[in-house]
């Protein structure tokens, strides 16, 4: 029993440690890429389902956040080999560390002045179109993109690991995986994808704003815009069409004074997204630079303070005989 409380309390920051170390092996079966097979083989035959294509869709988001979570959980449950079943399926649901090497990558190409590879590279973390993006739209693109996915990629799924272990983290992430596959506006998903981009919507409440003053917190401790983030970046949040998204992106874009928003392509179709943070302040090599540590020290943060605070409910729910 003393072992096990002992790996559940120290599970998260292990976890975190491994991400920072380790990041996604390309040749290993990552279980992202195994739900999205199963995605890809469950969509056609749901789509034939004799029922509306809104209930095919909630169907398979149950379906598919049911049978991760009771997979994961039967795998930590076998004998001796359990407990690396789960500190890797707890490794395995960040991606914080695979973030930060990919956007270092993509600022390193252009300090290189590589344009070309720094759009196909950029174009592999976001859906928006990147082949005729300049280089400023891209140093604004990967300012957005790392900004959001530190909530998607890493505070969500910690907040559902400290809360339910790895089990409840992976049902978690199949429902972010559905998002991110069908989670579309668009004419073949809009219907299809809705009970995905809604359950990811209500799952991503709360680690969103968490995520958004976490940031505000390590700002203040890095002495960055920190006053004027705190009072003005959620009337900017709440422009997004997302409900969550706006949280973190415009407390970062507030905090280092760099404009997000703007133009952007679509499966072919152009948007105009709201501006968030300051007008017309550009994003330059060195502002991501410090972006970056932004976001590292926030997850660092992320990962204690949860941790506190789930051991501080656990003692006093101990204390309460409950």
């Amino acid at each position: 029993m003393k072992i096990l409380i002992w790996t559940l309390f120290s599970l998260p920051a292990l976890a975190f440690v491994l991400d920072l170390l380790l990041g996604d092996p390309r040749r290993f079966p990552h279980p992202v890429r195994l739900i999205g097979r199963w995605l890809d083989w469950l969509e056609p035959r749901a789509r034939g389902f004799k029922m509306s294509l809104r209930a095919s869709g909630a169907l398979c988001v149950a379906l598919t956040a049911g049978l991760s979570a009771a997979a994961v959980y039967g795998l930590m449950e076998i004998k001796l080999i359990g407990m690396i079943f789960m500190v890797y399926f707890a490794y395995a649901g960040l991606a914080l560390g695979e973030l930060l090497d990919s956007a270092r990558d993509v600022v390193e190409m252009l300090e290189e002045g590589s344009l070309e590879e720094a759009r196909e590279a950029v174009g592999e973390l976001v859906s928006r179109s990147t082949d005729y993006m300049s280089e400023r739209e891209i140093r604004r693109t990967l300012a957005e993109t790392v900004s959001e996915n530190l909530c998607d990629g890493f505070v969500a799924p910690l907040f559902y690991l400290v809360l339910g272990g790895p089990a409840l983290m992976w049902a978690y992430k199949a429902v972010s995986t559905m998002d991110s596959m069908w989670g579309y506006k668009t004419e073949e998903y809009r219907e299809f994808g809705w009970a995905s981009a809604r359950a990811d919507d209500i799952l991503a409440y709360v680690p969103a704003r968490l995520t958004a003053w976490s940031l505000i917190g390590v700002g203040r401790l890095m002495k960055l815009n920190w006053r004027e983030a705190r009072t003005r970046f959620r009337a900017d949040a709440l422009k997004m069409e997302s409900p969550n998204a706006g949280w973190p992106m415009a407390a970062t874009a507030w905090l280092m004074q760099g404009t997000m928003g703007g133009p952007a392509v679509y499966f072919g179709t152009a948007k105009n997204k709201p501006h968030l943070g300051p007008d017309e302040q550009e994003w330059t090599l060195e502002k991501l630079k410090k972006m970056f540590r932004l976001v590292l020290f926030t997850g660092i943060a992320s990962v204690f303070l949860f941790q506190m605070v789930k051991v501080g409910a656990t003692t006093l729910l101990g204390l309460a005989g409950l």
